[in-house]
């Protein structure tokens, strides 16, 4: 069993914490929203905090999120990482690991009725997620790694693969060959952010264009893409200011979904908390970036 990992940047919150719930008045999502028909006729969004931070608060943003999500008309996935084994620093807050990450998202699979999306990081860890989540997802770091692309493609979940940061948008064709290879059905690709020398990364919209050229729902991470790696001092800091301007680019270019990380105070998130949309911002966002979808595809 994986235990708890250390933690920086403040306590992590206690599962046995009580608050008033986020959101109150905002409307459960119909019924006939299809979460999986990624840019069919309208934009799917991926959304959920960095990591893990405890499973009251995990399950009290999925609530939130889903109520926002109904009300602007969204599809939504929920997503949240059970390890960040890609810290900068060993002293930074990975989040509660793969047996307890595990238990948090299955109830917000069972209880709150989202369907889930997390990360992992070894081939082995492949089944025991595929019980939990819906959506696999192969990290950017991690997007060439032969061994972990046919695990994720041998459950028979749907496979969503980040393009890496060093990965010319033409490059991700050999990714999803692996994984259609390996049998997968159903594979996703996702634009993060491409180097732009040290310690930075820009969004290259011409790279949505490319990597739709190979069959796949190609999706837009809007927080990642405006993190600055490894460039605050043992953490990875960001450019929130960036985060709205980019999603609007990406969603007029033409994409099939959203991915943002959200948080009800990022400046206290244990992970990523700089590039992290708040959470009182994202009904204004996709009230916007669905206007703009809508006027790309036609239908004002």
């Amino acid at each position: 069993m994986r235990g708890p990992h250390g933690t920086a940047g403040g306590e992590p919150v206690s599962a046995q914490e009580s608050r008033q719930p986020l959101v109150t008045t905002l409307p459960d999502p119909a019924a006939s929203i299809d979460p999986f028909s990624a840019g069919r006729d309208r934009l799917l969004l991926i959304a959920g905090p960095c990591v893990i931070e405890s499973e009251e608060h995990t399950l009290r943003m999925a609530e939130a999120i889903k109520a926002i999500a109904g009300r602007a008309g969204f599809p939504c996935i929920f997503k949240a990482s059970y390890d960040k084994a890609n810290r900068t620093s060993l002293a930074s807050y990975r989040g509660p690991g793969l047996d307890a990450g595990l238990r948090v998202l299955e109830r917000v699979r069972l209880d709150v009725g989202l369907p889930v999306l997390t990360d992992f990081h070894e081939p082995g860890q492949a089944a025991a997620v595929a019980e939990a989540a819906d959506v696999l997802q192969v990290p950017a770091f991690l997007s060439r790694q032969t061994d972990l692309i046919v695990a994720a493609a041998r459950t028979g979940r749907i496979v969503n693969i980040k393009k890496a940061q060093f990965m010319a948008p033409w490059d991700i064709e050999f990714s999803i060959n692996k994984a259609r290879e390996a049998g997968a059905e159903r594979i996703w690709v996702t634009e993060r952010g491409v180097c732009f020398g040290y310690n930075n990364l820009v969004s290259d919209m011409r790279s949505l264009v490319v990597m739709a050229r190979y069959g796949c729902p190609v999706i837009y991470d809007a927080t990642h893409s405006i993190q600055i790696p490894s460039g605050a001092g043992g953490k990875s800091g960001g450019e929130r200011q960036y985060l709205e301007p980019l999603l609007r680019a990406a969603v007029a270019v033409g994409v099939d979904g959203v991915f943002m990380e959200v948080h009800d105070d990022p400046d206290r998130a244990l992970c990523d908390g700089p590039n992290q949309l708040p959470l009182d911002r994202l009904l204004d966002v996709l009230e916007t970036i669905r206007r703009i979808d809508a006027a790309r595809r036609g239908d004002t």
